[in-house]
């Protein structure tokens, strides 16, 4: 286990037992305590299902189910980063369109779909882990119909005579965006929280700002060539990251 996906993944799979009271990971060290009540057999051999290469180190049991306590602050700080994605989805789609600008588009699709990690880490603090199934689902067939549809439009306008998109409304919306972001991971840094979801809240974030600069660097060189190509490629890129993102949040559902 050893990125914020695979985590993820475990806690969708042994979400749906209610033998599981809790479920503690630590991403850097790869492991996952599970704190819960019966056989450890149902435990690993779930685990085992999503072929991570997992081995049993440690495992507590306990005939009462425990909810993990979340602090406000978490809460707090999840609902503002969440907040500044799923605004930010809507500026740079509208921009995106009346820009022309690909770039823009496939970014406000990346902010979807963290601000839907977000959402699902925000559940996670307020909810039981289950109650993530139907959401994910459905977040993640959106997700993936938005991003091919993006693709398509990629190659439709690579084919055809499109028009340089406004280089200006790209460099300037997604420099907006990479301040919000930017704001974003200083708030989580500063948090420094070693719960899951707020670690992987943190690396999300910082690809964020990464997508942000790549779409000003895009920008830049749509200004110094005049050419549509720049803002495509970007475009491309983003869009195939949000079709990995679709595809993680699917089998999560599973």
């Amino acid at each position: 286990m050893d990125c914020p996906s695979e985590e993820q993944l475990i806690r969708m799979k042994l979400g749906q037992f209610s033998e599981i009271a809790e479920l503690d990971f630590d991403i850097p060290n790869r492991t996952v305590i599970v704190v819960h009540s019966g056989d450890t057999a149902l435990v690993e051999q779930s685990i085992s299902a999503l072929n991570l290469n997992s081995s049993l180190v440690s495992s507590e049991t306990q005939h009462e189910r425990l909810a993990k306590p979340s602090t406000i602050s978490d809460k707090r700080l999840l609902w503002i980063v969440f907040t500044i994605n799923a605004s930010f989805f809507v500026v740079e789609m509208v921009t995106g369109l009346i820009a022309h600008s690909m770039g823009l588009v496939a970014d406000s699709l990346d902010m979807l779909a963290d601000a839907i990690v977000y959402g699902m880490s925000l559940m996670v603090v307020s909810s039981a882990i289950y109650k993530k199934k139907q959401v994910a689902k459905l977040s993640g067939l959106f997700q993936l119909g938005l991003a091919v549809f993006g693709l398509a439009e990629v190659v439709r306008r690579f084919l055809g005579h499109e028009e340089t998109p406004d280089y200006g409304t790209m460099v300037l919306v997604s420099l907006f965006a990479l301040v919000g972001n930017a704001a974003s991971l200083y708030m989580l840094q500063k948090k420094k929280s070693k719960e899951a979801h707020m670690e992987a809240s943190y690396i999300f974030t910082s690809n964020d700002v990464i997508a942000n600069i790549g779409v000003i660097l895009a920008g830049i060189i749509v200004y110094l060539t005049s050419s549509v190509i720049p803002d495509l490629v970007i475009g491309t890129i983003v869009f195939f990251l949000v079709v990995r993102g679709a595809v993680r949040i699917l089998q999560l559902s599973k």
